[in-house]
């Protein structure tokens, strides 16, 4: 708004902001982040927290709010920033929305998940009754700040984890960025994630598959913001996983988690016959070269039966089950048989 823009610029009020960071990120980067704001002269509160799956709770929610009112902040001019993963984002998204009932954030991805996952969209929530993201809403940020930089101090298992997401948005709707994780995923954990000019044969794969993967989810995300379709490609990978990941806690990241359901759900495809055995493994080579688990002892038969009667639930009494049925394209499926699903599940766990 121009008005508030010349408001915000010409006042005599010192700028002020509200800073959410995670309480890693603030030991590797929390002194730069205070440098900045006292070279521009901007009064700022930044409160640190530990925001993990164990911790993303309304509790953390209500303590950032009471902080927001003791700091007390225009709602309008002064949005709250969320420095931190995608839990961060979340919790922080929501912390806002509630907020005088809508006050402005910014989020600051510092995860490759939360680059190209986390950063795009609408939604934030919390875990609520041991259940994923069962609270929350869509209220999406006034921007998006994405800066590779963060990514080089994250540990290799956390790059993994995010590559889980972008090879999400490959299997479902680019070929070519499937081709990409295949030629440079080791590559791209071996330099993570940074340009690096002095290896030319892999060009800039970094800015490339990062590009791609979140130009492909904004396509995807965008005519559906706040999910009136509930037939969503960008829901592969994310019928089991809810389920697995919470009941395993903290063994499996929450990409990981995506892609033992999507190796799961690549046996589905070919039980179906939508992708050829050759396929098949081709999906499940590039998963082991982004050194993300393709299987996992605490995804039995009986809690895929249980996440999957979950589902129904909340989709409109239909599966809607995104499926590859190629490299790079993928369609939604409501009719897959509990015996093709079992079929799967033994060639799975035998393989």
């Amino acid at each position: 708004d121009p008005q508030e823009l010349k408001l915000a610029t010409t006042s005599t009020r010192k700028l002020r902001r509200f800073i959410v960071i995670d309480e890693v990120v603030d030991k590797l980067y929390g002194s730069k982040v205070r440098e900045y704001f006292e070279e521009n002269n901007v009064q700022h509160k930044i409160l640190a927290l530990p925001t993990t799956e164990e911790t993303k709770s309304m509790d953390l929610v209500l303590n950032i709010l009471q902080e927001v009112q003791d700091f007390s902040i225009d709602r309008r001019t002064e949005p709250i920033i969320a420095i931190g993963g995608g839990v961060c984002l979340d919790i922080v998204g929501l912390a806002a929305s509630l907020y005088r009932r809508r006050t402005p954030y910014i989020r600051v991805p510092t995860t490759l998940l939360s680059y190209v996952d986390a950063s795009v969209g609408a939604k934030n929530g919390v875990n609520f009754l041991q259940c994923k993201n069962k609270l929350g809403g869509y209220t999406p940020p006034v921007a998006s700040f994405l800066d590779r930089s963060f990514i080089q101090s994250i540990p290799r298992r956390h790059i993994s984890n995010g590559l889980g997401e972008i090879l999400k948005m490959a299997l479902m709707k680019h070929k070519g960025l499937f081709d990409l994780l295949k030629s440079h995923g080791k590559y791209l954990l071996d330099t993570k994630f940074q340009s690096c000019s002095n290896f030319a044969d892999h060009g800039d794969a970094a800015l490339q598959t990062t590009r791609i993967a979140i130009e492909t989810m904004l396509e995807e995300l965008a005519p559906n913001l706040w999910e009136d379709d509930l037939d969503r490609l960008v829901d592969f990978g994310h019928l089991i996983s809810p389920e697995l990941e919470m009941r395993v806690l903290p063994s499996l990241m929450h990409g990981e988690a995506v892609n033992v359901d999507m190796a799961f759900m690549t046996y589905v495809a070919h039980a179906r016959g939508l992708i050829a055995a050759e396929e098949r493994e081709q999906i499940l080579q590039c998963m082991r070269g982004l050194e993300l688990p393709v299987w996992h002892s605490g995804c039995s038969w009986a809690l895929i039966k249980t996440a999957l009667r979950e589902r129904l639930k909340h989709s409109g009494g239909q599966p809607r089950m995104p499926l590859p049925t190629g490299l790079g394209v993928a369609e939604i499926f409501n009719d897959t048989s509990e015996e093709t699903l079992e079929k799967a599940y033994k060639l799975w766990v035998r393989d």
